[in-house]
């Protein structure tokens, strides 16, 4: 599940760079970053869609219950189970996880965010 959400953080940084027309950097000696219109339209009939669907899955799966491994709730729940059977190193290792995972959430969104503002600017998508 890390290396999931890692390559949709991953996919959707690259995604942002190309999306906005212009490479971001606070050194000025950069030249602008343009793409063709054929680019933009694989970007939204392809890249979005699959980008979109990504953050969407890992979301749900983030925020599911505990019967979901992987979900802040099941590992909550490990954590616990570890606590309770004298298992601290496990617990406090599943807690460390936790804790990143919840961080998680916060980038997917932010990653969703650029998604829907570069599908409304270049896909004519509101």
């Amino acid at each position: 599940m890390k290396t999931g959400i890692r390559l949709a953080v991953v996919a959707t940084a690259a995604f942002g760079l190309c999306s906005s027309g212009v490479a971001v950097a606070q050194d000025t000696s950069y030249a602008p970053m343009t793409i063709s219109p054929d680019q933009v339209k694989q970007l939204c009939e392809k890249r979005a869609p699959r980008i979109e669907e990504r953050v969407t899955r890992l979301t749900t799966r983030i925020n599911a219950g505990p019967e979901v491994p992987g979900s802040t709730a099941w590992l909550r729940a490990q954590a616990q189970q570890a606590r309770d059977a004298g298992r601290t190193a496990r617990a406090e290792r599943l807690e460390q996880r936790l804790q990143r995972r919840e961080g998680q959430l916060t980038k997917l969104g932010d990653a969703q965010r650029r998604v829907d503002k570069f599908q409304a600017d270049h896909c004519g998508v509101k």
